[in-house]
């Protein structure tokens, strides 16, 4: 469940009451609800699917077994390649946030060596064991979830209710872009179905820990809002707005309480994407997908150190040289095709006799994953051509990587 609230809950929080609320003013609030039913009709897809399988892989393994090898290479390659830049995107902010504290760490030598010591750090974490992956991502989460909790409830005291007029009403299009972002805000939480080799019971944990995780989440973004609202004038051009709610709450420790805050958050998501990120890679060599290398494990760690040693590496540099923007640029759109290929794998297992049966299992199922890859299909659409051309170029580079790799004459042959 942990890993499920670090995998959503990143920076966008501290900047997105100010932006929904340009956007659907008061009626905000209802457009936190409607994104979170929304988004839960593919958490619900997640839930059944994942509820069928042992093996670490989450979307990529149920495209592999739902739709054949070829489908579940490119979900698992365009999946490794998006959570590299989020990673990339969100260390670069990181440094952004460090700086204020620390000014010398944006600067040159200061943000490469910072940026490399996050990495290793986080990278020895994960190459230590689950144990330790563990007790660091449920220390990150209460950090993370804490201070938030704390303003949202201390909040509740300093809100001036003359602030929540519903008298104006926004307009379709504006409530349905702070919809649209919300939803994007809800992305993430596929992260905690990969390593689900790693878990005890994870037919039966995983629908619960990502139904209550979501549920968590949605709790959190609604109470931050619904302070943001009440305690911060102006709250449409606020550039900082949990900090200037903080700051009117606790003074002049609130901006750097928001900040402290977000260095903790931002941490927190780190390192549930590089927990989760190169289980990918492990689980497309045990499948063969990738070669052997990939899936061997620490002889005492029991973890899968080149797969973590390569993403890493790779994510490292991606971030010296790259930007929080322009890291970002596929990310959204990957995740939306590895949601509709999940929510497809739905009727297509439900309708299979070989492969096990799920220990959740969702009534109305056909309404719900319809309705699932519909939300799918119309967040691509929405999505920018810049950023469907360069998928749709990753798409390529992976048939290519496929046919490659598969016409090894020891591709079949491998073991792990």
């Amino acid at each position: 469940m942990a890993l499920v609230i670090n995998s959503v809950v990143g920076a966008g929080i501290f900047g997105l009451p100010a932006q929904v609320y340009a956007l659907a003013g008061t009626y905000s609030l209802a457009a936190y609800i409607v994104s979170g039913v929304a988004i839960a009709l593919i958490v619900l897809c997640f839930a059944e699917v994942g509820s069928r399988f042992g093996a670490t892989g989450g979307p990529y393994l149920y495209a592999r077994v739902a739709f054949g090898p070829l489908i579940g290479f490119q979900v698992g390659w365009l999946l490794w390649l998006a959570r590299i830049n989020g990673f990339a995107s969100l260390i670069n902010l990181l440094v952004a946030y460090l700086a204020l504290f620390v000014p010398a760490v944006s600067v040159d030598a200061g943000r490469a060596v910072t940026i490399v010591s996050v990495v290793v750090l986080l990278a020895a974490v994960n190459i230590i064991g689950l144990r330790a992956t563990a007790t660091t991502t449920n220390v990150l989460t209460a950090g993370k979830l804490i201070p938030l909790a704390l303003l949202a409830i201390a909040g509740m005291f300093f809100l001036d209710t003359d602030r929540y007029s519903a008298t104006i009403v926004p307009s379709y299009r504006s409530f349905s872009q702070a919809t649209l972002l919300l939803v994007f805000a809800y992305m993430g939480f596929e992260g905690a179905a990969i390593p689900t080799g790693e878990m005890r019971s994870p037919q039966r944990d995983l629908p619960f820990s990502l139904l209550t995780g979501m549920s968590l989440v949605a709790v959190l973004y609604i109470a931050v809002q619904a302070v943001s609202i009440g305690t911060v004038p102006d709250l449409a051009h606020a550039e900082r707005p949990l900090a200037d709610a903080a700051f009117r709450i606790v003074g002049r420790a609130g901006a750097a309480l928001a900040a402290a805050a977000a260095l903790v958050s931002i941490g927190g998501i780190l390192n549930a994407i590089l927990f989760a990120t190169p289980r990918v890679v492990f689980a497309m060599a045990e499948n063969h997908d990738l070669p052997a290398i990939f899936a061997r494990t620490h002889a005492r760690f029991r973890t899968p150190v080149a797969a973590i040693v390569v993403t890493a590496t790779v994510a490292c540099v991606v971030a010296l040289f790259s930007t929080f923007l322009s890291a970002l640029t596929i990310s959204t759109i990957v995740r939306l095709l590895a949601y509709l290929v999940s929510c497809a794998a739905v009727p297509a297992l439900r309708r299979r006799s070989d492969v096990p049966p799920p220990a959740f299992r969702m009534r109305s199922a056909s309404v719900v994953w319809v309705a699932a890859i519909a939300l799918s299909v119309w967040l691509l659409s929405n999505s920018p051509w810049n950023e469907v051309r360069l998928a749709a170029t990753f798409i390529l580079v992976g048939v290519a990587m496929y046919w490659v790799l598969s016409s090894r004459p020891s591709f079949e042959g491998e073991t792990t």
